[in-house]
């Protein structure tokens, strides 16, 4: 092994020496070429300088030789000396008499024997001074001497940096064509390392290594012939081969983040563990689960907070479930999974699911912050779901991803439906990502009734989906598509379009509304979102008043500081903001404060049991009472009868909509609804 070394070593001392002179060479010329071009360039300039200093004064220095003005010479020389490199300068009668002078020595430093033969010392340039009436007659002449020290200083230090680069960048460039050689070497080593793995350690003269071609009598030849005669040590060069490779493994089957094992791994585990379950008659569960809006988290408090949460909830688990009955292991993103054995029933697996919930019922702590976090949980059962292992883990994933469209922060169990309503979403959502193109969608438009005058002053722009083989699809089934898949933005922008478009035409058909667009949490994270909803309202000639965005507490509380910059933006154009379907999200009088809106929305849940339900009724009325407080118009959507609209009429909500005026109308039926209604009110009032 000695000899090994002794070789290779001479080998790779030839190749660095070679590499590393030439690269050395190389970057001395190019070094030093690239420090005398900027020795001229620095020459020209100071040449430069001298010429431009004096063309700037030379209309003064005449002014002052002609009048013979002292104090004006002498100001004009003082000027010059602002300019460090200035060392003499002087304005002189033709005679040599000067009329204004000041001089100080030259700058001394160490370096100025090198810089003095490059530069010389000091230079003298000079000028006569006349006036542009008489070319001819010369008055005087202006003098001045540079000092080339402050000059070649500044020269002087980039042509150190520029030669300690230039050397640093041939050291780097030579290792790296070393490292290169080197590569080029390993090749045939490979060779050699093969020949040896089949080389048996008990009978080592039945496999000898076979000599490289083009190796022969170079240390790789002579290498190989004294392994040849080493062969019976090879069995503990393998030894340590193996050992090496049992810590690249378990390094692939451990997520690096959290220390759970990858999903790789699990899968072993978990085929095992149904092996195990099998044999003993018994249940096993499989339990997946993703972190609630990561991306929104990671987007508010930073990736690093993100990770932070990742393995805080990996030492929870390791913690609550370190009985070896659980396999915990981490998916990938934002989503674990946990396997629990030897179960007796179903009913075992819900009181799991609740354990695994009680681990985000406390904020986590990341960098310096409690961050509230909730989970998603899919269950799968074995035997009674899936009897093979990537079935079993396929249906809790997709079960979770099914329960994250619904009601997050809970758990739901796989049943047989479960999978066939995934395949319908996902054959919606590839229907959903052309529906845009080929014209399937349109807008509706419902009234926005003013309760004190009883006039429509608005509408709210609605879309709808007409699927050509399911029919009209519910907003409630594919927004939520188009908003995880991110065909919401084009979408977005489509119904903002033609909202805009229709607005404009009813203010040309003598019926001014105010539009209410939805804008989705997607939506307001776009950078460009400002950008385009103003460029819609110029293309259209609407003014800025007449659109209002409604955007919900959920989609602000995403990532707060942004979206509240970008509302602010939207107020100071004129743009009203409305808090859609508040009273549903987190209803926080202090994030509300921030928020630059205008209006709040009751949400129809509220309004529907009003008078009904107490709590509701309750509800409704803080919120109405709140838009007082805060200066803030309310509307109620979702009224539907004589007496909700009175009371809230009478509790001073200001505007609504709902069935009980008209429900979402096509453009053309809703401008006839708006002649109508308006008719009757005129009548009634009469």
């Amino acid at each position: 092994m000695n000899t090994s070394f002794k070789i290779e070593h001479r080998l790779g001392y030839r190749i660095l020496r070679w590499v590393l002179s030439i690269a050395l060479v190389s970057g001395i010329l190019l070094s030093a070429s690239q420090i005398v071009f900027d020795a001229q360039r620095v020459s020209e300039d100071l040449d430069r300088q001298a010429e431009q200093t004096m063309a700037l004064v030379r209309d003064a220095a005449t002014q002052a030789v002609f009048s013979i003005d002292d104090d004006l010479a002498q100001q004009v020389v003082d000027g010059l000396f602002q300019q460090q490199s200035v060392r003499l300068a002087r304005i002189c009668h033709p005679d040599g008499e000067p009329l204004g002078a000041h001089s100080r020595p030259l700058l001394k430093a160490p370096y100025r024997p090198l810089t003095d033969t490059i530069f010389q010392n000091e230079r003298t340039y000079r000028i006569d001074l006349s006036r542009s009436e008489e070319p001819d007659i010369s008055y005087g002449y202006l003098e001045l001497r540079y000092d080339t020290g402050p000059t070649a200083a500044s020269w002087l230090e980039r042509a150190t940096m520029t030669f300690g680069s230039g050397v640093a960048r041939a050291i780097i460039l030579s290792l790296v064509l070393y490292m290169v050689y080197h590569l080029l070497l390993t090749k045939p080593l490979l060779k050699i390392i093969h020949s040896l793995t089949q080389v048996d350690p008990s009978q080592p003269d039945d496999r000898l290594i076979d000599p490289l071609p083009g190796h022969r009598r170079d240390e790789l030849g002579l290498w190989v012939n004294a392994t040849n005669n080493l062969l019976v040590a090879i069995s503990d060069s393998q030894n340590k081969h193996r050992e090496a490779e049992e810590r690249v493994n378990r390094l692939s089957r451990f997520d690096q983040l959290t220390g759970l094992p990858s999903r790789e791994y699990m899968l072993g585990l978990l085929q095992s563990a149904i092996e195990e379950t099998r044999q003993q008659g018994k249940v096993l569960a499989v339990f997946c689960f993703g972190i609630d809006d990561l991306k929104g988290i990671n987007e508010q408090y930073g990736y690093d907070s993100g990770d932070q949460i990742l393995q805080s909830i990996a030492d929870r688990l390791e913690g609550s479930f370190s009985d070896g009955r659980f396999l915990k292991a981490r998916l990938g993103s934002d989503q674990f999974v946990v396997i629990e054995k030897n179960l007796r029933d179903d009913y075992q697996a819900t009181i799991t699911a609740d354990r695994l919930l009680s681990l985000f019922a406390q904020p986590i702590e990341a960098n310096n912050q409690r961050i509230p976090v909730t989970a998603t949980i899919g269950v799968a059962l074995f035997p009674d779901d899936a009897s093979e292992l990537d079935r079993l883990l396929q249906l809790a994933e997709q079960t979770m991803t099914l329960a994250k469209t619904g009601t997050r922060n809970s758990f739901q169990f796989y049943v047989a439906s479960v999978d066939q309503e995934m395949r319908a979403r996902k054959k919606l959502e590839k229907d959903l990502n052309i529906a845009l193109q080929k014209n399937q969608f349109y807008l509706v438009y419902q009234p926005q009734v003013n309760l004190e005058t009883g006039r429509v002053i608005g509408a709210e722009a609605l879309i709808r989906w007409q699927h050509p083989e399911r029919g009209l699809v519910p907003p409630d089934d594919f927004i939520p598509l188009a908003e995880l898949n991110g065909r919401i933005v084009p979408i977005g922008e489509w119904v903002l379009d033609q909202a805009c478009r229709q607005a404009a035409e009813w203010a040309d058909q003598g019926t001014p509304l105010r539009i209410a667009v939805n804008l989705s949490a997607v939506q307001l994270r776009q950078d460009t979102i400002v950008d385009t909803v103003l460029s819609t309202l110029v293309r259209h000639q609407i003014p800025p008043g007449r659109l209002e965005l409604e955007v919900t507490e959920t989609s602000v509380m995403t990532n707060l500081e942004d979206a509240i910059g970008k509302l602010q933006q939207f107020k100071r154009e004129g743009i009203q903001i409305a808090v859609d379907d508040f009273g549903t999200g987190y209803s926080s009088l202090t994030y509300l404060k921030r928020m630059p809106v205008q209006h709040l929305k009751i949400d129809k849940q509220f309004v529907r049991d009003l008078l009904v339900n107490e709590e509701d009724t309750r509800i409704a009325n803080t919120i109405i009472d709140l838009g007082k407080s805060l200066n803030l118009s309310v509307i109620a959507e979702g009224v539907e009868t004589a007496e909700q609209e009175y009371y809230l009429q009478q509790r001073g909500c200001q505007l609504a909509q709902g069935y009980y005026f008209s429900k979402p109308l096509p453009a053309g039926e809703f401008q006839s609804f708006v002649a109508k209604f308006h008719g009757k009110m005129a009548e009634s009032n009469g």
